[in-house]
């Protein structure tokens, strides 16, 4: 891979739909750079500090969110000379997004007290009644035709369904109750005929409701009496939909019977099966595999990689084991149990990070309803993220220029699938069924906190805490 140098921003960038343009910010000014030349095309200047970027799916418009004004600046990227603000005035704003048209802007105001529906193209405000919480429960239909809120009414849980029209824009189309005690999140399914739903973790739930009704089609619970389910995320077919759970366990259910057709144990040691890998981070400078400092409950997350080592992946045998750290009991919000879930674009692999494990990525197989690989690495995992298709389908995720190190599993096929992975070093890990390699990038000081593949794959923006830079694959 080759990397360009690194860029200041006081947030993450973000990449334009069409993959085409990145937008970061440095706290009031908003600067839009080409992905393959990063040269600059436009800088804005907002009113005060940036504390949200969003681009249009159209990727023509950029939303900039002022939270310390209640005001969404909207710039073009076309146009210079257009410029758009949206003042919330004392209701102030919590969040806000773009409608799947781009053409208009969703504001939930503090407190979620109301939900505003601004037009671009007519400066029509349409105001909806408030949602459960600001930046969940919110979800659009994959066609962009139809929204689903949370509600909060009556002491009880509501989904309801919006149609957008050109006329009249968003209207209320149904409204049903939940089976819920304190739904957390909602998911529309990949083709937009069902809608699943999760409750908090004081209650292990998931319902998944049919979207044109409101017939409740599944209700499931693992077990009762313990912290319930953390996450939930649909495959890209739609065929299964993945829970990650307190128990530690990911649980995929079949998207008909709505059975767990796997089951996902984060043990220690991982002993099998035979034709999984485990590959563990080696920093060359010291000459042995690193050994991986579990920190200590309610402590510091761990030593972070030395920047002078190379390091690589070597494959270890099995059984082997992965570090794991005990939640403090005199804190909230444990670091327990699965919380990160991530679908392959084929639908066929699932990446999974259990949270008092934080050094380990898993990635489990659905075709032989077992884990594929482990990876092990000296600092904990701060992202992870799958190439799109088209990425994964030009190379098998080797280092490139020999920016680093790798292990091939030996027998395994080329596969189309690459997974990226962060740790909060200089180092970005590359994941594929044929093999596992590091690549170091070659910016001085810098920390990647956080990825993001372009729509096209070619690239891949990384960031840390004040500056970012893009990757290429060659």
């Amino acid at each position: 891979m080759d990397f360009s140098e690194a860029y200041r921003c006081s947030l993450p960038p973000v990449l334009s739909p069409d993959g085409a343009h990145v937008a970061s910010a440095v706290d009031w000014q908003l600067t839009i750079r080409e992905v393959e030349s990063l040269q600059t095309v436009q800088i804005y200047s907002c009113l005060d500090k940036i504390h949200r970027l969003e681009w249009s799916p159209n990727s023509r418009y950029v939303a900039c969110g002022l939270d310390d004004r209640a005001t969404v600046q909207v710039w073009s990227l076309e146009d210079p000379e257009w410029a758009c603000r949206i003042d919330e005035g004392p209701a102030g704003v919590t969040n806000c997004r773009w409608s799947p048209d781009g053409l208009s802007v969703l504001i939930v105001a503090d407190f979620s007290v109301r939900l505003t529906v601004w037009s671009l193209v007519d400066r029509r405000c349409s105001y909806l009644p408030g949602p459960k919480h600001a930046a969940r429960g919110l979800a659009f239909d994959p066609a962009g035709r139809r929204m689903a809120v949370l509600e909060r009414k009556e002491c009880k849980d509501w989904v309801a369904l919006y149609d957008h029209s050109a006329a009249d824009g968003w209207s209320l189309r149904s409204r049903f109750v939940l089976d819920t005690l304190d739904a957390a999140d909602l998911a529309w399914s990949p083709d937009g005929s069902k809608i699943a739903v999760w409750d908090s973790p004081l209650q292990y739930k998931v319902v998944v409701h049919a979207a044109d009704d409101g017939a409740c089609l599944s209700v499931f619970c693992a077990y009762d009496d313990a912290l319930g389910a953390k996450a939930a995320a649909w495959a890209p077919g739609g065929c299964a939909l993945a829970v990650g759970s307190f128990d530690q366990v990911a649980r995929v259910l079949n998207g008909v019977t709505w059975q767990p057709l796997l089951e996902c144990h984060h043990g220690s040691p991982v002993e099998g099966p035979r034709g999984a890998a485990v590959y563990r981070e080696l920093e060359e400078a010291r000459g042995v595999l690193a050994p991986v400092q579990a920190p200590q409950p309610g402590g510091p997350a761990g030593s972070p990689p030395r920047r002078e080592a190379r390091a690589r992946y070597a494959v270890c045998p099995l059984p082997f084991e992965v570090a794991s750290v005990p939640p403090p009991k005199d804190k909230p919000n444990p670091k327990l149990g699965v919380g990160t879930l991530a679908w392959s674009p084929d639908g066929q692999l699932l990446a999974t990070v259990n949270d008092n494990m934080p050094h380990a990525v898993w990635v489990w197989d659905l075709r032989t309803a077992d884990l594929a690989a482990a990876l092990s690495h000296v600092s904990p995992v701060r992202a992870l993220a799958w190439a799109p298709a088209a990425a994964a389908a030009a190379g098998d995720g080797g280092g490139g220029g020999g920016a680093g190190g790798g292990a091939r599993r030996q027998g395994a096929g080329a596969g189309g699938e690459r997974l990226g992975v962060v740790t909060g070093g200089d180092r970005l890990y590359l994941w594929s069924p044929a093999g596992a390699s590091v690549v170091h990038v070659p910016v001085p000081g810098f920390a990647a906190r956080g990825l993001a593949w372009a729509p096209g794959g070619g690239a891949v923006a990384l960031h840390g805490k004040d500056a970012f830079c893009i990757g290429y694959v060659c």
